[in-house]
C-alpha cells in the first residue's frame, strides 16, 4: 500500500488526518519514498502538514477553503500530541448556535505548557492554557470524524471572560455572551461553581449576567458561591497598571469600561 491508497483508506473510514507514524507502519514504501510521496501530495493541496508529523487530508469537499473544519481532526491531534485539550472561547460559542462573532480562526485549550499558535496559509488556531485542568464542563459532540471534545456553555462564559485582554476586550464578546446565557442551564453552571477557581472571573460574570438581566437564579447561584469566599473589589477589564476604586454593586466589580453590546 502506497500512501495515497492509504488516504484513500482512512478517508473511507471518515477520518481526516494522520502522523507520519501512523502512515509509515501502513504503507510499504522507505521513509525517503514517504517523505517525497507527501511533500508532492502537498504540493498538489491534497493533505497540508499541520504540525511536524501530522497531517491534514484535504478532501474535494474543502480544496477551495484549503482547511478543515477543526472538528474533523483535534481528537486524533491531541491524542497525537497526548494532551488534554477542549474546543473553546469564540469555536466553541459558534457551535453552541452563538456565532454572531463571525470568526475565521480557531481556538483551543489545554493543560500546560502552551502551545505555538499555528498560522499558515489558510489555517489559523489560537491556543491558550489553563492551570487548572478539570474534566468537569467539558463536553462531548458528535462530527463526521467521531467525537471532540468543547467547553460547555458556562465554561466557554467564563474562559471568555477570563481572557477579554487578549480577544478584544468585554465588548467584543458582550453579544456572545448574551447568546451563550440562553444555552445556559443550572446544572451547567451549578457543576462549574464546584471547581472554578477563580474568583475576580465569577465576580465579573456574576456583575454581567446582572447587567444583561439573565435569570436572577442563576445570578443567585454565582453570589451563594463567592459568599462561601472572600472576595475583593476588581477592575471589570483587567489592566495592568489600574487598581480598582470605589465599588458599588455587591459583585465589587469596578466598572472601568462602558459595557456596549453589538447585538
Amino acid at each position: 500500500m502506497n500512501a495515497k491508497e492509504y488516504i484513500k483508506y482512512l478517508l473511507s473510514i471518515e477520518s481526516y488526518s494522520f502522523s507520519v507514524d501512523e502512515i509509515s507502519k501502513a504503507t510499504d514504501g522507505t521513509s525517503n519514498s514517504l517523505k517525497f510521496e507527501l511533500h508532492r501530495l502537498s504540493e498538489k493541496g491534497e493533505v497540508i502538514n499541520l504540525r511536524k508529523g501530522f497531517y491534514l487530508i484535504i478532501t474535494p469537499r474543502y480544496s477551495s477553503a484549503k482547511k478543515l473544519p477543526i472538528q474533523l481532526y483535534c481528537e486524533k491531534l491531541f491524542q497525537y500530541l497526548d494532551r488534554n485539550y477542549y474546543v473553546g472561547l469564540f469555536s466553541a460559542a459558534k457551535f453552541h448556535g452563538a456565532s454572531h462573532q463571525q470568526v475565521q480562526r480557531d481556538y483551543v485549550i489545554t493543560e500546560q505548557p502552551k502551545f505555538n499558535d499555528i498560522s499558515k496559509n489558510t489555517i489559523d488556531i489560537r491556543f491558550f492554557t489553563t492551570t487548572n485542568w478539570s474534566d468537569k464542563n467539558i463536553q462531548q459532540k458528535k462530527s463526521d470524524a467521531g467525537i471532540f471534545k468543547i467547553s460547555s456553555p458556562a465554561l466557554t462564559i467564563v474562559d471568555l471572560i477570563h481572557h477579554q485582554t487578549k480577544l478584544g476586550g468585554i465588548n467584543r464578546m458582550l453579544a456572545t455572551i448574551e447568546e451563550l446565557t440562553e444555552e445556559l442551564t443550572e446544572l451547567d453552571l451549578s457543576e462549574l461553581l464546584s471547581w472554578y477557581p477563580n474568583k475576580s472571573t465569577l465576580q465579573r460574570l456574576g456583575f454581567l449576567f446582572e447587567e444583561l438581566g439573565s435569570e436572577e437564579k442563576y445570578e443567585e447561584m454565582i453570589y451563594s458561591e463567592l459568599k462561601t469566599r472572600n472576595f475583593f473589589p476588581v477592575l471589570l477589564s483587567p489592566k495592568s497598571k489600574e487598581k480598582p476604586g470605589a465599588v458599588d454593586n455587591k459583585w465589587k466589580v469596578d466598572v472601568n469600561v462602558k459595557l456596549e453590546s453589538d447585538l
